[in-house]
Formats: structure tokens, sequence, C-alpha cells
């Protein structure tokens, strides 16, 4: 019964072998509370029966709320997304020692202790991203043989309007190949929808480039707007996360300022304040629909049981490390290890394992 929450996932054999009769203790020594506190100190030592399970790294990473459960945290260090000291650890079972590190992943934690997206009709209609990017090269082939030129009667008769459309061609190949060369690259951040959306563009690209080529020409303006959002679209591709961030603050800034003087003097001085405050948690927990979890975050239901940090874990959230400072110990009336049985319970289960031990 114990078990079902103590390190389920764990074998018998194997925790039969971690198990250790002689448990650590930091209790205050005073002769003159002996006789008050002898039963509490023995229903103390009696819940450090699973002590040595703490030590485990995917029970420690459970205990420092990076995951949901101890099996998670198990998946979450088979695939490769915890550190420990600041190399990839592989191993559930690696026994943490006083003074190591171990790191997860944030977006894994995000996703991990955040509710879940509720998908919607339109996002199952959609294919997953590993589908497009595999049948990215088959859509290039396709997309020349799908883009179907439109005819528009009459001809260009001056020369200045030629020479305007070969500029917007020119310049429409150039956009074409950096498009292919930032779409080939391995390093550069993309999401999903913007690789949709490069390749919508890629797909305008090349029915403008067919069209001109044809009697029925598009119009300037048409080659004008699809020249600009090819342009922007790249230039948001090319640049990092740091850079990303850095140009949306700025945008912002400048958005707020020339909306400060139409828009704030209609609000009164409530208003106002309500306004920054959701300004102020947009900020910091904005949302994004890119992201595999419900934004803005919240923590999953029924999360509150397990929504607290033992004494032996320092624990940094917003880079999701902690630090195992040391073995769980039992002070006078209470245990750091967290058992949601009583001490009778725990105490049976001592003498299970004593005699097996």
């Amino acid at each position: 019964m114990t078990r079902g929450y103590h390190g389920e996932h764990i074998k018998e054999y194997q925790w039969n072998r971690m198990f250790n009769r002689r448990s650590l203790s930091a209790v205050n020594m005073d002769p003159s509370t002996w006789p008050i506190s002898t039963a509490e100190r023995a229903d103390t030592y009696m819940q450090m029966v699973f002590a040595p399970m703490e030590r485990r790294l995917d029970i420690a990473i459970f205990r420092a709320l990076f995951a949901s459960s101890a099996r998670q945290a198990r998946q979450f260090v088979l695939h490769g997304a915890v550190t420990v000291n600041g190399k990839k650890m592989r191993h559930p079972s690696y026994l943490l020692n006083p003074g190591d590190m171990f790191q997860v992943d944030p977006e894994r934690v995000m996703m991990a202790t955040g509710k879940p997206k509720r998908p919607t009709k339109d996002q199952k209609a959609l294919p997953s991203t590993s589908t497009e990017e595999a049948a990215e090269s088959e859509e290039a082939d396709a997309d020349a043989e799908a883009a179907a030129p439109e005819a528009a009667e009459g001809e260009v008769d001056t020369a200045a309007a030629d020479a305007a459309k070969e500029k917007h061609m020119e310049t429409l190949k150039q956009l074409k190949t950096r498009a292919r060369k930032i779409m080939s690259q391995k390093d550069v951040h993309m999401r999903a929808k913007q690789k949709k959306g490069l390749r919508k563009f890629l797909k305008e690209v090349k029915t403008a480039m067919d069209s001109t080529r044809k009697p029925g020409d598009p119009s300037i303006a048409e080659l004008d707007g699809v020249e600009a959002e090819l342009t922007s679209l790249l230039s948001e591709l090319s640049l990092t996360p740091a850079e990303r961030k850095a140009q949306a603050k700025k945008d912002e800034t400048a958005q707020a300022q020339s909306a400060e003087g139409s828009s704030l003097g209609l609000l009164t001085v409530k208003q106002r304040a309500v306004l920054s405050k959701m300004i102020a948690t947009e900020r910091t927990n904005p949302h994004d629909p890119s992201k595999p979890y419900a934004t803005p975050w919240s923590p999953r239901d029924w999360m509150s049981p397990f929504a607290f940090i033992p004494r032996y874990l320092e624990v940094n959230q917003r880079i999701c490390a902690a630090v195992y400072l040391r073995h769980p110990v039992a002070r006078a009336g209470r245990s750091e290890v967290p058992t949601p049985f009583s001490p009778t319970l725990s105490q049976l289960a001592f003498n299970w394992y004593l005699r097996r031990g």
C-alpha cells in the first residue's frame, strides 16, 4: 500500500537493496524533553522508512515540481531533457549526492506542470509539424505543377512598367533563394506556424514570377505586397530568440508611445490602472498559441497536494534547476520525507522491510 505512492514504478528487489534501517536525524538531545517526546520521536523515525528513495534523480525532479509525477520525471531523464552538474544524465536511478545540481528543460517543465491545450476541430484537421517537414521537398515539387497562373487581358505598353516588373522579378528571386536557404538550416529557430507561412509565401512568389512571363501580368502593387510580406517574414525568421525578444519589446514601446496621446486620454484613472495591470500580466505571462500547452500558463488541476518543496532541495523556478543540499533527516515532531500515510502505517511498512532487509 505504501509503495503505491513511494516509487511505484521501482521494482521491489531494487527497493529492498536501497532500504536502510538506520535513519538520519537532527533531533534536539535536550534531556528535559525526553519523557515527553519519546513517542513523538518514534513516530518521526518511522516516517523515514522511504528516505533512501528521495535520492533518486526522478524522485527529486518530482519533488522539485518539475514534473507532475515521478513517471513523467523518469521520461524526462530517458529522453535527455535533464542535466546533472552540467552533464546530460539518462539514468533515472542515479542517486544524488549532497551538492549535486540538476536542471530540466524549461519547456518540458511548462508543458508537464501546465494545463493542457484543448484541441479544436481545425487543429485536428491540420497535419502535424513532423509530417509537414517530411513532405517539404514533395511540396516544393508539387507547387510548380499546382501553380496555375491567372490570365488577364491587356499588355504592358510602356518600357517603365517592364523595367519595374523586371526589378521585382529579380528581388523575388533573391527572396526565394534566401527563403530556401533559411528553411534548409537546422539551427534557425522556426515554429511550425512560421514554416507554414513561409511555404505559403513561396507559392505566391512562384505564382507571381510565373505570371510575369505570361500575357496576363499582375499589377505592380500585387508584386509589392508579396515582396514586402516575404521580406518581413524572412527578417523575423533570421533573428535569434534574444534578438526577436528585443525587437518585440522595441515595437511594443513604439506602439505604446504612439497610442498614448490618442487612447489614454479617454480613460479614467481606474480604467488606466486596470489596463496597466492587464499589460503587466500579459508581459510576464503572455498568450502564445504556438506553445504545446495552454497560455497564459496556469498550473494543472489537482496539483495542490503535491505543491510543496522539501527542505533538502533548493529550487530556482526561473531556470528550472535545483540543488540537492543534503539527505533528508528526521527532526523533532516532523519528518522531511513527504508521505500521505500515518505514522502507524509507516511503522508497519518499516517492520515489513526490516525483516527482509
